[in-house]
């Protein structure tokens, strides 16, 4: 079932990007003995937490997600999506960012590396990180 304004994701896609997020998952922690935390590594870029990674590699880390992206729209030949104005994603992004720095994590960390590992803790956090995302699609879903 796909909501309106939703775009409905082939699962092939899907299947594709929860490969590549494994790899990269596996990677950083077998090359730099490190969790895959996309907040905890945008704190190392910026210096915000106090870590051994080199923030080079932080910042490499992070200049390959929109390489990522922009690779996937090279591909493809253009991508169709939707989205909010600026000031609601600078809202947004600011939100996640806090909810992040108050859970300890982010879904990367608690979701990809904490779960894999039974860690309780990211455990929690990621059930309230699906819940909190149920809510909002059943929100927009009713306004939409």
């Amino acid at each position: 079932m796909s909501l309106p304004g939703f775009p409905q994701a082939a699962p092939i896609e899907g299947l594709a990007g929860g490969v590549l997020i494994g790899i990269a998952a596996a990677v950083m922690l077998l090359g730099a003995g490190r969790i895959v935390g996309v907040s905890g590594i945008v704190g190392r870029a910026f210096r915000i937490n106090a870590s051994d990674l080199p923030m080079p590699s932080a910042w490499l880390f992070l200049a390959g997600m929109p390489a990522g992206a922009a690779a996937i729209y090279w591909i493809k030949g253009g991508l169709e999506a939707e989205f909010a104005s600026i000031p609601m994603m600078i809202a947004a992004g600011l939100l996640v960012g806090l909810g992040a720095r108050m859970g300890s994590g982010c879904t990367s960390g608690h979701g990809v590396c904490g779960v894999s590992r039974l860690s309780q803790r990211s455990i929690v956090a990621t059930a309230t990180f699906i819940a909190a995302g149920i809510a909002t699609v059943a929100v927009l879903g009713m306004i939409a």
